[in-house]
C-alpha cells in the first residue's frame, strides 16, 4: 500500500495515481511494521513505546494541548515527534538542547522521514545572530589598523572571499577556521551592536535573510538558547515566528529551566565592556577622527575593565555579588568603570548624530552604565553573584523563580506544547519540572527505555565505602575502579562530581600506568573522538560529560560515577533558592536539591547503554545510596537492572556481559 499526505508540499501526484488503495497516512502507520518508514529505512524497527508517544503527540497537537513526557533510552523520541509535526497542518518549531543536536536533527533525521514519507516540506534551521557572518563588521574589521596582525590579516582575507560566495554565512559553513576561532566576534554581530535596519548591509544581511526563510518555514529547527534569547528580547523578525506556530516542542527539556534562567537575568561582563570598546574605537575612527580626547577615553576602559577583574581574585570564584562588592579594592574598582562609562555617555551624547554605528555605541554605553549600577543596588526579585575566569568576569542577576516568568511567555501562544526528554521525572513524578517552569494541567506520559537491562548491565555498588565528604574517598574510588577498567574490553567512563576530583583521579590512575583522556586537556568533541577510536580508552569527566554523549558498543562499556550529582550549596543561585524555599515552608532538600540530584543521575547512567546490543557495568561509589533514605528514590529512578555489592561480580560481569555469580542485592 502507498500512502499519501494532504500537506501543501506533497510530493508529485505520479505517487498517488499509482496507489492501490489511497489513505491518509498517521502518525502511528507512519512509524508502524507496514510503513513507510520499515520499506525505505535500513535497519528500521517498529517499536511500541514509538508508536504510542507518536500517536500521543498527534493528539496533542490536534487539540492544542501540552504534554510532559519522560522517553527512555531507545524509545525513538525524535521520529516519536517528528512523525506527527511533519503530517500535521501548519508551523512547527522544534527547539533541541545543544547546536549539535540541532544539527543531528536538521541534517539527519528530518531528511529521513521527509523521504521515507514522500513529503517535500520547507524546513530551516536558525541559530542565534553570533553563528552568522555580518557583512558591516567584516568591512569594519578589514578596513581597521588592527587587521594588521599577519595571521589576522589572512584569516580576514579568506573571510571576505567566502563572504561573496557563501548564501547563508553561516560560520559552521567555513571550513577554514573552527566555530571557536577568536576572530568571529569581531566579524558577527550581538543584539547590542546590531544597527538593524539602519545597516548599509541590512539588504544583504544574513540574520535577516535566514530569519525571513524562517517566517514562511513548515518547519523551524532552534536550540533552547535562541528560543530563550527571543522570548526575553523579542528581536524583530524572529520574534514574528512564535506566535505564528501550531506545534511548539522542546527536546532536551531537562535543560530548559537553566537556559531560561539565564535568558531571564542580565549579565555585565568584561566581554560586553571589552567589545564596547572594540567597536567603539572603530566607529570613531571611521566617522570621527578629529576627535582625539574621545579616542583617548575610549581607549582607557579596558586597563579599567583589567583592574575590575583583578579586584575579584583568582579565576574559578563564584559567589554572592551584595557580600563582595563593598570591599575596598572591589569598590574602587567599580567607581573606576562607572566614571568612565560616565565620561563616555557625555562624549557620546555630542557626537552621536555623526553616524548611526556612533548612535548605536552611545545607546550601548548608556546601558552598560545603567546596568553596573542596577547591580549595586538591592532587589529581593533576582540574585546577584558573580563569577571569574583567567581573564574576565561576569555580574550575573539570576531570578530566583522563573515559573511565572515561563507561564506568562506561554500563554501568548495558541499553540500545542511538547515537552520531551530522557529524564524529567523522579520516581515518574513530573511536578519538580512542571513547578520550575510554571507548566500546570499539562498531560504527563513515561515511556520506559526498550532496552533489556535485567540481562545487558548490573549496577554495582563498592561495599565500604568512606563518606564522600572523607579525604581519602576519591582514592577509594580510584582503588575500586583499577580491577574494572583492566578487566574491561572495552572504554570506560568515570564521570566526576568535581573538578578537584577529576584532577585527583587523573594522577591517581597515570600514577598506575593507564593512559587517560582527561577533561580539559583537549577539547570535548576532541576526547570523544579518541575515546570513540580506542575502543578500549579511559576518559575521566565532570558534568559536560554526564549528558549529551553517545558512545554505543563496546567502546564504552563501564561507567564509573563517585558521588550522587547533587549541586554545592555553597553555590550562589542555589543557596539564596535554599533561602527563600526555608522562608516559605517549604523542605529545600526534598523539594528541590533531591530531585534535581536523581535528574542529573539518569542522565549520567544513561551514557551507558545507547543501543540493543550494548551491555555495560554502572559503578557509583557513594555509600549514600544505601546508607540514607533517600537511597531508594535514587535507585528506583534508575532503570531496572540487577544489583551487587560482591567486586568479584562485577569483575567477572565486565568479562562475560552477564551476572555469574555472588549475591544480588
Amino acid at each position: 500500500m502507498i500512502y499519501w499526505v494532504s500537506r501543501r508540499r506533497a510530493k508529485p501526484l505520479w505517487r498517488r495515481l499509482i496507489a492501490i488503495s489511497i489513505d491518509y497516512l498517521s502518525a502511528a502507520e507512519a512509524l508502524g511494521e507496514n510503513g513507510p518508514l520499515s520499506d525505505s529505512l535500513s535497519g528500521y524497527q517498529p517499536r511500541v513505546a514509538q508508536i504510542e508517544m507518536a500517536r500521543t503527540i498527534e493528539e496533542v497537537i490536534t487539540n492544542k494541548d501540552t504534554l510532559v513526557a519522560e522517553a527512555g533510552t531507545g524509545i525513538g523520541k525524535t521520529f516519536a515527534y517528528l512523525a506527527p509535526i511533519l503530517l500535521a497542518e501548519g508551523k512547527a518549531i522544534i527547539s533541541t538542547g545543544t547546536k549539535q543536536l540541532q544539527d543531528q536533527l536538521f541534517h539527519k533525521d528530518l531528511p529521513a522521514l521527509e523521504k521515507a514519507i514522500a513529503m517535500d516540506l520547507d524546513c530551516v534551521m536558525l541559530k542565534g545572530r553570533a553563528n552568522y557572518l555580518c557583512l558591516h563588521r567584516l568591512k569594519q574589521q578589514v578596513q581597521s589598523p588592527s587587521s594588521d596582525r599577519h595571521d589576522n590579516f589572512i584569516n580576514l582575507k579568506h573571510i571576505d572571499s567566502w563572504s561573496t560566495e557563501t548564501k547563508s554565512g553561516d560560520i559552521a559553513q567555513f571550513k577554514i577556521l573552527p566555530e571557536d576561532h577568536r576572530i568571529w566576534p569581531s566579524v558577527t554581530s550581538t543584539v547590542d551592536n546590531c544597527l538593524g535596519q539602519e545597516c548599509g548591509e541590512y539588504n544583504k544581511c544574513f540574520v535577516v535573510n535566514a530569519r525571513k526563510q524562517a517566517q514562511t518555514a513548515d518547519v523551524v529547527v532552534i536550540n533552547h538558547h535562541l528560543f530563550c534569547a527571543d522570548l526575553t528580547l523579542r528581536e524583530t523578525g524572529f520574534a514574528e515566528l512564535l506566535p505564528e506556530a501550531d506545534t511548539i516542542v522542546i527536546d532536551e527539556a531537562h535543560r530548559l529551566p537553566e537556559v531560561a534562567s539565564i535568558f531571564f537575568g542580565k549579565t555585565f561582563s568584561s566581554r560586553q565592556l571589552n567589545e564596547i570598546a572594540k567597536d567603539t574605537r572603530a566607529e570613531i575612527l571611521d566617522a570621527a577622527p578629529d576627535l582625539l580626547d574621545l579616542t583617548q577615553l575610549i581607549t582607557s576602559l579596558p586597563p579599567a575593565v583589567a583592574r575590575f577583574r583583578y579586584s575579584l581574585g583568582q579565576a574559578g570564584e563564584r559567589k554572592a555579588w551584595h557580600a563582595t562588592m563593598n570591599k575596598g579594592k572591589i569598590q574602587h574598582a567599580i567607581d573606576e568603570v562607572d566614571e568612565v562609562l560616565q565620561g563616555l555617555v557625555d562624549a557620546l551624547d555630542q557626537v552621536s548624530e555623526r553616524s548611526q554605528g556612533l548612535a548605536a555605541c552611545f545607546k550601548r554605553v548608556q546601558l552598560a552604565r545603567d546596568t553596573l549600577r542596577d547591580f549595586c543596588a538591592p532587589s529581593e526579585e533576582v540574585i546577584h553573584w558573580y563569577e571569574t575566569s583567567q581573564q574576565g568576569f561576569v555580574l550575573h542577576a539570576t531570578p530566583l523563580s522563573i515559573n511565572d516568568i515561563f507561564a506568562e511567555h506561554r500563554e501568548a501562544f495558541s499553540s500545542a506544547w511538547v515537552f520531551t526528554s530522557a529524564t524529567l521525572a523522579v520516581e515518574n513524578d513530573f511536578s519538580h519540572f512542571c513547578q520550575r517552569l510554571g507548566i500546570v494541567d499539562a498531560l504527563t506520559k513515561t515511556w520506559g527505555s526498550p532496552f533489556d537491562y535485567s540481562q545487558n548491565a548490573l549496577l554495582y555498588l563498592p561495599p565500604n565505602m568512606p563518606e564522600p565528604a572523607a579525604p581519602t574517598f576519591t582514592a577509594q574510588v580510584c582503588e575500586q575502579a583499577l580491577p574494572l577498567i583492566r578487566a574491561n574490553h572495552g572504554g570506560t567512563f568515570m564521570l566526576f562530581t568535581s573538578h578537584r576530583a577529576l584532577r585527583m583521579a587523573a594522577d591517581y590512575v597515570r600514577g598506575e600506568g593507564l593512559q587517560a583522556l582527561v577533561q580539559g586537556e583537549a577539547p570535548r568533541q576532541t576526547l570523544l573522538e579518541q575515546f570513540r577510536e580506542q575502543g578500549s580508552g579511559l576518559l575521566l569527566g565532570t558534568s559536560s560529560f554526564w549528558e549529551g554523549v553517545d558512545v554505543r558498543g563496546a567502546a564504552l562499556s563501564c561507567v564509573i560515577i563517585d558521588k550522587l550529582p547533587f549541586a554545592s550549596p555553597g553555590e550562589p543561585v542555589l543557596e539564596a533558592r535554599l533561602q527563600v524555599m526555608r522562608k516559605a515552608g517549604h523542605n529545600p532538600f526534598m523539594d528541590y536539591q533531591l530531585p534535581e540530584a536523581v535528574i542529573s543521575l539518569k542522565q549520567g547512567a544513561g551514557r551507558l547503554i545507547r543501543d540493543v546490543n550494548d551491555s555495560g557495568l554502572l559503578v557509583i561509589c557513594d555509600p549514600r545510596l544505601q546508607t540514607k533514605p533517600y537511597g531508594k528514590k535514587f535507585l528506583s529512578s534508575l532503570p531496572p537492572m540487577p544489583v551487587t555489592d560482591n567486586s568479584m561480580d562485577a569483575v567477572e560481569f565486565m568479562g562475560s556481559a552477564s551476572v555469574n555469580s555472588g549475591t544480588l542485592i
